[in-house]
């Protein structure tokens, strides 16, 4: 085994992972957490703001 099939095994190995990844990411199953963590930053508060009228 040369240089070169050690490149194209890498190649194809990555391409699986890529392939994995991505159909992981878009099943169903994942949908509803995806969704979830999408809306974190709007129903959380921020309580770095100081309030108004505040003085630092």
């Amino acid at each position: 085994m040369d240089t070169n099939d050690l490149r194209a095994v890498l190649t194809v190995l990555m391409l699986v992972i890529f392939i994995a990844i991505v159909w992981w990411a878009y099943s169903s199953r994942r949908q509803q957490a995806f969704d979830e963590a999408a809306h974190l930053p709007f129903t959380e508060e921020d309580d770095s703001r100081p309030e108004p009228g505040a003085h630092p």
